[in-house]
């Protein structure tokens, strides 16, 4: 399980998140994004895997910075297939920005996946993705996506917006999307 974190945080609190939940057979990676300037904060320097301009579904997005993440993300897989453990055992994770880097990397990824888990989070450059399925190793992946019903900072409409859009581009019968009831913008035990 490779699990990317959120915006502002580091590996770290997503590696004592899982320490809790994680079985003793199963390798867990939680990687810590690069520092840079986040132009939604005002370009302050803060762990991002990619520049956030905005938070509206029309907002600019960085479609160099999420490519080259994507490509980060690729280097980590080939670098556990290379230690052995086949690309197809892999499940991609991540919550907010990590989640959405995570579902980005998955559909257009030449390597194949176990699946994705998607927390509270949207599918970046989605309006470069053909409409329809897509015919990539990954068409029939399993994604699990959950989102709270009150997150204020990535609302639940992206999250119902992204699960119709990956149903329209995956096996919809391997998309499963949970609601949370009153959780906001973070994880619960649930």
């Amino acid at each position: 399980v490779i699990f990317l974190h959120g915006l502002g945080d580091t590996g770290h609190g997503w590696s004592e998140a899982l320490a809790g939940i994680k079985s003793p057979h199963v390798k867990y990676i939680c990687p810590h994004a690069p520092v840079m300037p986040v132009s939604l904060n005002m370009n302050m320097s803060m762990p991002s895997w990619f520049d956030i301009i905005g938070l509206s579904p029309d907002s600019q997005e960085d479609e160099a910075g999420i490519k080259q993440a994507a490509e980060s993300v690729k280097a980590l897989i080939d670098q556990e297939v290379r230690n052995g453990i086949p690309s197809n055992r892999i499940i991609l994770g991540g919550f907010s920005q990590g989640g959405a880097l995570s579902l980005y990397t998955a559909l257009t990824t030449h390597q194949k996946l176990a699946g994705v888990i998607a927390l509270s989070c949207w599918l970046p450059l989605r309006a470069s993705f053909p409409q329809g399925p897509i015919s990539g190793v990954n068409k029939d992946i399993a994604v699990l996506q959950c989102h709270g019903d009150c997150d204020p900072l990535v609302p639940l409409m992206f999250g119902s917006l992204t699960v119709e859009k990956l149903k329209s581009m995956i096996n919809p019968a391997n998309v499963t999307f949970k609601t949370y009831s009153g959780l906001m913008h973070s994880s619960s035990l649930e």
